[in-house]
């Protein structure tokens, strides 16, 4: 036991700092003490279920990387690239171009439906998945082209944490810490508006028709939506959502037209 605990310590401080959180802030959203968030990341506290659960949702993770069991993808923006990494890491360098498109997306999203009271990160990632993913099934072709890890909350973006780092460094966006119906909620504001010359017009068309049906759904909404999605359903937990099983969509996400006895 003592091993396991000094294992999820160790990640949760992982997690725990990659959010930006201080210990007192963490301990604050958990309801104990910031020397019992330090017993715990020193490996000197044994956690509850229910401790374990709502450090799984502060964190935003799930039960098998919270206990060390899976690893994250390392980022690797351009101007980052000469990073030194284990040979055993999963690298994702993102390229220039892409960044920016990411950026950019990111920042129309913001300025059109950020300051909706429902709209916090965890909203972002699953608006994010349904503008790749739908794009990719109508066009066989990237929009933002990140890559989504199967979660217990759903499709996660893994370079989001990076890009989202770099623009509040450039002043692009500010981080907001609040709460939504006594939950956390981590939001994010627009601090100029986005370069759509990076964006054809079908890319904005397929972007608005995403934030037009789903942006007013909350964060457990949008989750569960996403869990019926077959992308989603048939990756194995932790594990990158493959683009191409997009194809076999049920009529209730596809955004394709196959013909009429495509679903038959």
């Amino acid at each position: 036991m003592k091993n396991i605990n000094k294992i999820t310590g160790k990640k949760i401080k992982e997690l725990r700092e990659k959010l930006g959180l201080t210990q007192e802030q963490l301990a604050k959203q958990m309801g104990i003490s910031r020397s019992s968030i330090s017993l715990i990341e020193n490996g000197e506290k044994n956690l509850t279920l229910e401790e374990v659960l709502k450090l799984s949702k502060i964190l935003n993770t799930d039960l098998n990387t919270l206990t060390g069991k899976a690893k994250m993808p390392e980022v690797i923006l351009p101007q980052t690239e000469n990073n030194k990494s284990s040979k055993s890491d999963i690298r994702i360098s993102v390229p220039q171009k892409n960044l920016k498109k990411f950026k950019e997306v990111l920042l129309y999203i913001l300025n059109k439906v950020g300051s909706k009271p429902n709209i916090g990160e965890t909203v972002l990632y699953k608006l994010l998945y349904f503008i790749d993913f739908n794009f990719y099934e109508k066009y066989e072709e990237q929009l933002i082209g990140a890559t989504y890890i199967k979660n217990h909350y759903g499709p996660t973006p893994v370079e989001f944490k990076k890009i989202v780092d770099n623009m509040i460094e450039n002043k692009e966006i500010v981080k907001v810490e609040h709460e939504y119906f006594q939950y956390p909620q981590t939001k994010y504001l627009p601090l100029r508006q986005p370069d759509l010359s990076v964006l054809k017009a079908h890319e904005l068309e397929m972007i608005d028709s995403v934030l037009d049906r789903l942006s007013d759904l909350n964060a457990f909404q949008i989750s569960e939506y996403s869990h019926k999605d077959v992308p989603w359903l048939v990756t194995k937990d932790n594990e990158i959502i493959d683009y191409e099983t997009v194809f076999y969509r049920t009529p209730e996400f596809s955004v394709r037209d196959y013909g009429e006895d495509a679903f038959n």
